[in-house]
């Protein structure tokens, strides 16, 4: 079985520069966890997720370093969303991103998951971005062909 197979081919992506508050509004809206980031040729150039949204929150160890006495009020730390709220994607989105090609097994695009520790892999063409594959998709998938020859056994 091939990546193709199972990919979602409706992804839900974010457009590069999009601003930190687009972002977040854009997983909110969609019920989504994370997506793609792509420029205007549809070529993945990286990831966002929940996670990099509220890792933004909290000080990089440079400016925690130079400063630590700011961050000792993690009430106020809520604040610092309005000082970033126009920061593009490209500042907070992951970079290093495992890909797949749609052409690739199924089982190869699971083991990277479990090797990356991630959920879904972009699935790329060309460069292109032309879906996305979850753990969930190819898990229903083996279920599905599995408990179907089954059946077919009985």
């Amino acid at each position: 079985m091939k990546v193709r197979d199972v990919m979602q081919i409706d992804v839900i992506t974010v457009p590069a520069g999009s601003p930190y508050e687009e972002v977040a509004r854009i997983l909110y809206r969609c019920g989504k966890s994370g997506a793609p980031v792509v420029d205007t040729d549809g070529n993945l150039i990286g990831t966002v997720s929940e996670k990099d949204l509220f890792r933004i929150l909290y000080p990089f160890y440079k400016s925690y370093y130079a400063s630590p006495e700011s961050y000792a009020d993690m009430e106020g730390r809520e604040c610092k969303i309005s000082e970033i709220r126009m920061h593009p994607v490209e500042v907070f989105m992951s970079r290093d991103v495992a890909t797949v090609e749609p052409e690739a097994p199924v089982m190869r695009a699971g083991a990277i998951m479990l090797a990356r520790g991630v959920n879904r892999l972009p699935v790329i063409e060309n460069g292109r971005l032309i879906g996305m594959v979850s753990r969930s998709d190819i898990y229903r998938k083996i279920l599905e062909q599995h408990f179907a020859l089954m059946e077919e056994v009985s």
